[in-house]
C-alpha cells in the first residue's frame, strides 16, 4: 500500500506543468523516512491532509499562501485548511482578497487581531489577544489536523504551540506534528540559544529562511531545514527574465509607472515603506513625514510613493494624513507585485522601517535607508551615487545567500537547465520536509 502511494507521488511530482523534475528524488530523499508514520502516509491513511496553519503578519500571509499551494500541488490526496491568516479586506476604493483566503483558508478572524508589536503596545490589547488564543486553540483541538503550521508571530505562535502541546498530552492522545516557519532570531540575542533549545518541548521542526539558521537550531537540540528566502519566490510570481539564482533581480516598468501617475520627468521619487503593523505605522510615517520635509528644500520636484501594507487598520490611517502629507504622495495598496516593483523602478532609493522589505529593495536592486526608531533622517544617501552603486552590487551578494543550500546545488544546476527558475523554490522545499516528517 505504501509502495503504491508513494510511486503515485512521484508520478504527481513528475507531471507538475508537464515538467520532469530532474535531480528533484535527492532533494526528496533528504526528508523521506523509512517510519511508517510520516506526515504523509498519515494522510494517506485519512483520505486527505488535515493542515491547522496561523499568520499573524502580511508577510506571512505571502509565506503561508505559497507553503499552502505547494501543499495541494505535492499531497497525493486532497489537503484541508483551518486557521487564522489573510482574508477578504473591504476599503472605499477596493476589496482585499489577501493570499491565504485565495488558497481556501476561512481565517477564523481577521489576523489583524493579533498582529501587535512590542511590549507597551501589547498591554492595552492583552485580553482580547487571550480570547483569541484560546479562539484558535479550541478551533485547532476540533480540526484534528495532521499538522500544525505557524508562520513567524513567535509570540502568538508560541503560545499556542505550547498551549497545544499540553492539552494533547493531558489528553493522552496522538499530537499533530508542530511546524514554524521563520525560525526566532534568538540566535542574534545575547543568552538566546538557550532559548532555542525550550522551543523543542513544543516544535517538532522550523523552516529556516536565513542560511545560517539551521545549523544553530541543529546545535541546540531543535530540528531544522534551511529552505531559502520566501522573497525569492517574487521571482517567480512575476515571471521574471530566466537567470541563474545567483542573479535574480527584478525590474519593474520606470516608464510605465512615471507615465500612469504623471510624474514630472525632472521630478526624484522616494519609495516609503513603513510596515505593516499599525504600531510601526504610526510611528514611522511622523519620521518619515519629517524627513520628506527636509528632502523637500534640496529637491523641489520631490514625490514620495507610500507603499500602504493590506492591512485595513494601516489603510485607514494612511488614508486620513496622506492630505497632510509635505511633498505630493502617492499611494500604491499592497498585495500587488506589479505594482511595487514598479514602484522600486521609478525610485532613486527607499526609506523603509526593518524587517523583509529590506530584501526587497536587494531583489529589486534599490538603495534604500533602513530606519527604526531612528530620531532623524537626512538625504545623505541620496545625494551619493557611489554609496548607492556600492549597495546594488553588495545586493547581489545578498540573494546568493538567501538561495536554497549549497548541498543542494547539484539539484538547482540540473533543474535549471535552458535557465528556467527552479521547481524546489521555498514553499516546495518547504512543504517537502512537512510531508516527509516523520513523527517521533
Amino acid at each position: 500500500m505504501l509502495r503504491r502511494y508513494s510511486g503515485m507521488w512521484f508520478r504527481k511530482l513528475r507531471n507538475v506543468d508537464g515538467e520532469n523534475f530532474v535531480g528533484f528524488s535527492r532533494l526528496i530523499r533528504r526528508y523521506a523516512s523509512v517510519s511508517s508514520t510520516s506526515v504523509i502516509d498519515m494522510a494517506v491513511r485519512d483520505g486527505e491532509l488535515r493542515v491547522f496553519i496561523v499568520s499573524g503578519e502580511v508577510s506571512g500571509d505571502t509565506i503561508g499562501s505559497r507553503l499552502m499551494a505547494s501543499l495541494k500541488n505535492l499531497c497525493p490526496v486532497p489537503v484541508r485548511f483551518a486557521g487564522v491568516g489573510g482574508r477578504c479586506l473591504f476599503c472605499v476604493y477596493n476589496v482585499f482578497r489577501l493570499m491565504m483566503s485565495k488558497q481556501g483558508l476561512k481565517s477564523l478572524f481577521p489576523m489583524e487581531d493579533i498582529a501587535v508589536m512590542g511590549l507597551l503596545e501589547l498591554l492595552p490589547h492583552l485580553n482580547r489577544i487571550r480570547v483569541k488564543l484560546l479562539e484558535t486553540l479550541e478551533a485547532a483541538l476540533l480540526f484534528q489536523p495532521h499538522v500544525v503550521v505557524t508562520v513567524d508571530s513567535k509570540g502568538f505562535s508560541f503560545r499556542l504551540l505550547k498551549q497545544l502541546r499540553a492539552r494533547y498530552n493531558q489528553q493522552r492522545v496522538d499530537a499533530p506534528v508542530h511546524f514554524h516557519y521563520v525560525a526566532p532570531s534568538f540566535w542574534a540575542w545575547k543568552g538566546g540559544e538557550a532559548r532555542l533549545r525550550g522551543l523543542a518541548g513544543f516544535v517538532d521542526h522550523v523552516l529556516c529562511i536565513l542560511p545560517n539558521e539551521e545549523e544553530v537550531c541543529r546545535s541546540n537540540g531543535l530540528a531544522a531545514t534551511f529552505v531559502g528566502h520566501p522573497i525569492l519566490e517574487d521571482v517567480l510570481e512575476l515571471k521574471s527574465k530566466d537567470t541563474s539564482p545567483h542573479e535574480w533581480k527584478i525590474e519593474g516598468n520606470c516608464e510605465d509607472f512615471r507615465r500612469r501617475y504623471a510624474i514630472p520627468a525632472g521630478a526624484k521619487v522616494i519609495s516609503l515603506l513603513p510596515g505593516s503593523r499599525l504600531q510601526e505605522v504610526t510611528r514611522m510615517l511622523s519620521i518619515f513625514a519629517n524627513a520628506m520635509g527636509l528632502l523637500k528644500v534640496s529637491f523641489p520636484e520631490l514625490v514620495t510613493v507610500i507603499h500602504v501594507a493590506p492591512n485595513q487598520h494601516v489603510k485607514n490611517y494612511v488614508a486620513g494624513i496622506a492630505n497632510k502629507w509635505p511633498v505630493p504622495s502617492i499611494l500604491i495598496p499592497g498585495g500587488s507585485l506589479h505594482q511595487k516593483y514598479d514602484a522600486f523602478s521609478a525610485s532613486s532609493v527607499a526609506l523603509c522601517a526593518s524587517g523583509t522589505v529590506a530584501l526587497e529593495m536587494q531583489l529589486a536592486r534599490l538603495p534604500c535607508v533602513v530606519a527604526y526608531r531612528a530620531h532623524f533622517l537626512t538625504e545623505g544617501l541620496i545625494h551619493d551615487d557611489g554609496l548607492r552603486e556600492k549597495q546594488i552590487v553588495a545586493a547581489g551578494k545578498v540573494i546568493r545567500l538567501l538561495c536554497t543550500p549549497a548541498r543542494n546545488s547539484d539539484e538547482l544546476v540540473e533543474q535549471h537547465q535552458g535557465g528556467r527558475f527552479p521547481h524546489n523554490t521555498p514553499s516546495v522545499i518547504a512543504a517537502t520536509a512537512i510531508l516527509h516528517h516523520a513523527k517521533p
